[in-house]
């Protein structure tokens, strides 16, 4: 089978036609699928909004069918993608009430075990047009493993990292497409890359081979490259094909990747660590009450709350870049103001403001960190600030 494209080191590669028949040409075993099938939404439906005329047309091969043609195209398209995954791997399969629950009866008979069905709420999800209904924000997907009694890979712990320290439930906050994703073309049902960056790491390791019968855009192609791992797409539509390699060709450049990479990462619901400068002395007698203070403002009496605070979890403590430790806080985003005598009476000495911004943390329990980015930053390494989590604790 001839590639549409690939990539020299064989990480990214594409083919273009009807997934259903090329899946069996696939001579390689993959670790992971994630697949976004049709939706099978439309209808030739236009509705005028705000007096312009919009179609809600997505393209031939998402028009609207019987429930038998939708279950037996789904059970054709999930019995070549089963023959092709390892035998512990997993498969993602997103969807909406259309076509979700003939996804999830065809796994069933096919002997696929679900693990999950996993609610994406879209953080920014636009008001819906009718009026007769509650408002739509949310997608489904379906995570199945290909055995019944095959144990699978789950990285759990790391989850948990991104969660702030607990289970991360089967709920997901992400939002929907960010400008900077869309800066080679359009795909009318391309997924952000931030669900694909949660999905990867959840169930890969660095090195596995990811599939895509659905390919498109080649969002999952992207992420997966960007994460060192390697993608295998398929799709009918050759524009499509092209806009996902112009997306893969902007991030052969090292510097756009690592640009890319870190936006993907991002989440405006992830867990903050506040990263405190302090002396060798004051960040040794912080560890041993387990209180972590800063200036709350300026002299002027101003008290200044950064965005973020109140997802804040975390206080990293280190001395001029160096001798970082990171410890949880005992309630996530919880702080109090002291004034310089209140702190003076836990043996500190407080000079530079009449009040401080007190965190309390959990002192014997030191959080390993997994990375430790360049605190070193000029005069910004005396200053507090908040960070993201996952800068600390490796993205594996």
């Amino acid at each position: 089978m001839i590639p549409f494209y690939q990539a020299k080191n064989e990480e990214f590669t594409l083919y273009n036609g009807d997934t259903r028949e090329l899946i069996r040409n696939i001579n390689k075993k993959v670790d992971m699928i994630f697949a976004d099938p049709p939706y099978f939404l439309s209808k030739n439906m236009v509705a005028c909004i705000n007096g312009t005329w919009k179609s809600f047309e997505k393209g031939e091969w998402d028009r609207a069918a019987s429930l038998g043609e939708i279950n037996d195209f789904n059970k054709s398209w999930l019995s070549a993608c089963r023959n092709v995954l390892k035998e512990d791997g997993t498969i993602f399969v997103t969807g909406t009430y259309h076509n979700i629950f003939s996804v999830a009866t065809c796994m069933v008979e096919l002997g696929y075990k679900i693990l999950n069905i996993i609610v994406w709420q879209k953080s920014d999800a636009k008001p819906t047009f009718s009026r007769n209904y509650f408002n739509f924000t949310t997608e489904y997907i379906v995570w199945a493993r290909k055995n019944n009694k095959v144990p699978h890979f789950f990285n759990c712990d790391l989850m948990e990292q991104l969660n702030g320290g607990t289970r991360m439930s089967d709920v997901w906050r992400i939002p929907f497409l960010s400008s900077w994703e869309l800066k080679w073309g359009k795909h009318p049902t391309q997924k952000p890359l931030r669900l694909l960056y949660r999905i990867i790491l959840a169930a890969t390791h660095e090195g596995d081979i990811i599939f895509d019968p659905f390919a498109g855009s080649c969002t999952t192609g992207i992420a997966a490259n960007l994460l060192n791992r390697k993608f295998i797409g398929i799709d009918q539509n050759i524009d499509y094909l092209s806009y996902g390699i112009r997306r893969k060709n902007e991030i052969e450049d090292a510097k756009t990747a690592e640009s890319i990479r870190k936006k993907m990462s991002e989440n405006p619901e992830e867990v903050m660590v506040m990263v405190n400068h302090c002396r060798k002395g004051l960040k040794e007698k912080m560890i041993e009450t387990g209180i972590c203070y800063l200036r709350a403002g300026d002299s002027k009496g101003s008290l200044c709350i950064t965005p973020g605070f109140e997802r804040m979890q975390y206080v990293l403590l280190h001395t001029a870049g160096e001798d970082s430790q990171l410890f949880k806080l005992k309630s996530k985003g919880h702080f109090q103001i002291w004034t310089k005598e209140t702190l003076e009476k836990y043996g500190f000495e407080p000079s530079h403001a009449p009040y401080y911004i007190v965190l309390h943390f959990d002192n014997t329990k030191p959080v390993q960190i997994k990375k430790m980015p360049n605190l070193k930053e000029g005069a910004n390494i005396f200053v507090a600030r908040i960070r993201p989590l996952s800068d600390f604790i490796g993205i594996k």
